[in-house]
């Protein structure tokens, strides 16, 4: 059996942290993206785009994340096209979270009171230039803190994709078991990891939101 110190099960927990971390980044980054297309698409005059949009998020939030994972790794396969765990992951993960960031934010648009929409309209804005420059500064304010409370759920949702093999933090944590037989001390050091990225974002998200309220109550 390898002998493993402390350090060195630390050392290779921190390398794949590296990648939950940049996995956690791109896919928030590219899922606000499409989000925020979902959003307009969501609260758009056409009721076609309407219930295509509201598809889309009910089949996303209405299935398992890692039943998604599969789909996307085993069914792209199916075209012969060989997919890395990777690409794989950062897709479906791309794809949830943004079902769940356009729903966030439609909340947020739809708190906006209906006399700003009519006010915009008599200064004859067309829907994008009402939503642009009237509706989302606005939406923003109380979005941040909900988006910031999902950014958690993002870093803990990267722990399913090394169901297909995507070495991040908890895929780390089972190879590393598998060659110490240590797995209280290795789960607890991957455990303490994902507490350390998570719970500063949910402690900030808490803080805005009292922030928020605090501002709108006076």
């Amino acid at each position: 059996m390898i002998s493993f110190s402390l350090w060195d099960i630390l050392r290779n927990l921190l390398l794949a942290g590296r990648w939950t971390i940049a996995l956690s980044l791109a896919t928030f980054i590219l899922g606000g993206m499409l989000g925020l297309l979902i959003l307009f698409i969501r609260t758009s005059r056409s009721r076609v785009l309407q219930n295509t949009a509201r598809v889309y998020i009910e089949i996303f939030q209405g299935t398992p994340l890692l039943m998604q994972l599969f789909l996307v790794f085993f069914g792209i396969a199916l075209f012969g096209i060989e997919v890395p765990a990777w690409l794989a992951a950062g897709l479906t993960l791309t794809l949830w979270s943004a079902s769940y960031l356009a729903e966030i934010w439609r909340g947020c648009v739809e708190a906006i009171p209906k006399g700003q929409w009519e006010a915009s309209s008599v200064l004859a804005m067309n829907y994008i230039q009402q939503m642009r420059h009237v509706i989302l500064p606005q939406a923003l304010r109380i979005a941040i803190p909900p988006t910031i409370g999902f950014s958690v759920q993002v870093i803990k949702g990267t722990a399913v994709t090394s169901i297909i093999g995507f070495v991040e933090l908890s895929k780390a944590a089972t190879v590393i078991t598998n060659a110490t037989f240590m797995p209280f001390t290795v789960y607890a050091a991957a455990g303490l990891f994902y507490f350390m990225l998570c719970w500063p974002l949910s402690k900030y998200s808490q803080f805005l939101e009292r922030k928020y309220h605090a501002a709108h109550h006076h």
